[in-house]
């Protein structure tokens, strides 16, 4: 994968951008691609987002705003890494399209080593917790970090059995946001022995839209995702689906079909996924398994203004051929008889105008 490092100047710059209103990691990704810099990008938003309707201007955040949150990252003692620098996690290089910035807090060596995701209920039993506690500690053993997002239950259980070999928590707020409030001493525990990240800003406290978020970058971090007791219609199940949509393999811990937190693990085996009983059904796969590819390309790659796709008169019709319905882009090329570039551009530009929304795997959809 190609990456470069930026210096300050790219670096706020890259860090406006993202933090733009409407620009997620899809239209990042696209917009970059398109101007080459972030400084190019910015400069180019405001036209993009009146080319695809927008009505009231786009709120781009201030140097100096962004300059604060480089500077609230820099006192608490964490660090930004941009989607194109060489210190990215590599697994999230490979997401399509990763986020564009991460905050670390710790030890991010963890993040360059072999990772496995533990997840599940928050409302766990006594003995879910105890598996996933001598789970956790027993792939550790193994070298693998283990990845959790540090809620109740299942999650503070997975990181507890790990911590003495190497755990990472992905917090859907910024990386100074405890949630649930009773895991400080975990979250002071991971900072101290492990690694806490984000992609959100400092300061912000976790809502509901954030966790969709967390979750993909718990997965995407990961060579697999182990659920240990989640219901039906749970973020665990979620995180397992957004693996298996990244090619990471999905485990599962069986239970007693008694118990509704077994119904979501018993659905993913049902599904194919891994049964898991103990640590040696894991690394069995994931042994047996080549490491993550690196990238060969990266999203961040150069563009030019000059080659700026002409999307004059081709809104109509792509916003005609959205749908609430998942659709990938080819086949809204193919239906407008357009150009993947000209249509590609053409849905950023309805997205900062909040009329298209992208999705994982090259999917969008009417906003």
């Amino acid at each position: 994968m190609t990456s470069r490092g930026l210096d300050d100047t790219e670096r706020r710059d890259w860090l406006r951008l993202a933090r733009t209103e409407s620009v997620g990691p899809a239209t990042f990704a696209h917009v970059i691609a398109r101007y080459g810099t972030a400084a190019r990008a910015l400069e180019a938003l405001p036209d993009m987002a009146r080319r695809g309707g927008r009505a009231t201007p786009l709120k781009i955040p201030t140097a100096a705003e962004v300059a604060a949150e480089l500077s609230a990252g820099n006192a608490l003692g964490a660090r930004l890494i941009a989607g194109c620098e060489p210190d990215f996690p590599r697994p999230l290089a490979a997401l399509d399209p990763p986020p564009p910035v991460l905050w670390v807090l710790g030890d991010a060596a963890l993040l360059r080593g072999n990772t496995v995701a533990i997840v599940g209920a928050r409302v766990a039993s006594a003995a879910g917790r105890r598996f996933a506690r001598t789970l956790a500690a027993a792939l550790g053993q193994a070298g693998y970090a283990v990845v959790s997002g540090m809620a109740r239950g299942i999650d503070a259980a997975a990181h507890e059995g790990a911590l003495p070999f190497g755990s990472i928590a992905v917090l859907g707020g910024g990386v100074d946001d405890i949630y649930p409030a009773d895991n400080a001493p975990l979250y002071d525990a991971l900072k101290a022995k492990g690694c806490i990240v984000s992609e959100r800003p400092i300061g912000h406290t976790a809502r509901a839209p954030d966790f969709p978020r967390r979750n993909r970058i718990i997965s995407g971090l990961s060579r697999g995702v182990v659920v240990v007791e989640a219901e039906i219609k749970s973020g665990s199940l979620i995180t397992a689906r957004l693996a298996g949509e990244q090619g990471r393999e999905v485990f599962a811990v069986p239970g007693s079909p008694l118990d509704p937190r077994a119904r979501g693990a018993n659905e993913l085996l049902r599904q194919g996924a891994t049964l898991v009983e103990d640590a040696d059904d894991v690394l069995r796969v994931l042994d047996a398994q080549p490491t993550l590819r690196e990238p060969e390309t990266t999203p961040y790659g150069q563009g030019s203004a000059s080659d700026d796709p002409e999307t004059d008169g081709v809104h109509g019709a792509v916003d005609a051929a959205l749908s609430p319905t998942p659709t990938s882009v080819d086949e809204i090329a193919r239906a407008v008889g357009a150009p993947i570039s000209t249509v590609l551009a053409c849905l950023a530009e309805l997205a900062l105008a909040g009329r298209a929304e992208f999705l994982a795997g090259g999917l969008v959809v009417r906003g």
